[in-house]
């Protein structure tokens, strides 16, 4: 379930909604990395930022899932979604895994919004790779999900390890890793396919 033996080529082919999402990370990481780019006015205008949010940019909900804050921030969030999310866009289809990727991420930077201060500000795709986690956590805990249920020692794991994780670290967003466990979770019923 999460391993990868693909050639590049065959992933993309694959998984070319997951392939999406990892190149545009990499191309805003580019966009906010390199001297001949503007980094501070994409930042500035992307973002999560709660006080411009607050004043109606709500584009600022979505955006911030494609950047991220350091080359390490990057690498780990995408190597995450290499591993795990594969799977859930051969159950989803192509679309439907974009359009839950997206969701759950946008839910989670809600609660961001909601529970966190005016001055706060978060960039990451950790909201809606969380969400991923909390769709596995739904489909092994709650629909039995026999491929799943397979793996839920690993799921749970690794859900519980990502948990802890989220509380050590500094500079993590804790609203927004749980809000898109709670998201995947709440959202899974309405993007599973019945089998």
């Amino acid at each position: 379930m999460f391993m990868r033996t693909e050639t590049l080529s065959q992933f993309i082919k694959l998984y070319p909604a997951v392939s999406i999402v990892l190149l545009l990370n990499f191309l805003m990481f580019l966009l906010t990395s390199l001297p001949i780019f503007p980094q501070y006015t994409i930042l500035k205008w992307l973002s999560g930022f709660n006080h411009f949010i607050a004043v109606g940019e709500w584009w600022r909900l979505l955006t911030p899932i494609f950047l991220h804050a350091s080359f390490t921030h990057l690498l780990f969030n995408c190597f995450s979604i290499v591993i795990l999310a594969p799977y859930l866009e051969r159950m989803l289809g192509h679309f439907r895994f974009f359009l839950f990727f997206l969701a759950a991420g946008s839910t989670a930077n809600v609660a961001t919004f909601v529970l966190n201060p005016l001055s706060y500000v978060h960039v990451g795709s950790s909201s809606s790779i969380f969400g991923v986690l909390g769709f596995y956590i739904w489909l092994a805990f709650v629909v039995k999900d026999g491929a799943v249920r397979q793996h839920a020692k690993t799921i749970y794991g690794l859900t519980a390890l990502s948990v802890i994780t989220t509380f050590i670290q500094p500079d993590v967003n804790v609203i927004g890793h749980l809000g898109g466990l709670a998201a995947g979770i709440a959202l899974a019923p309405l993007f599973k396919v019945a089998t």
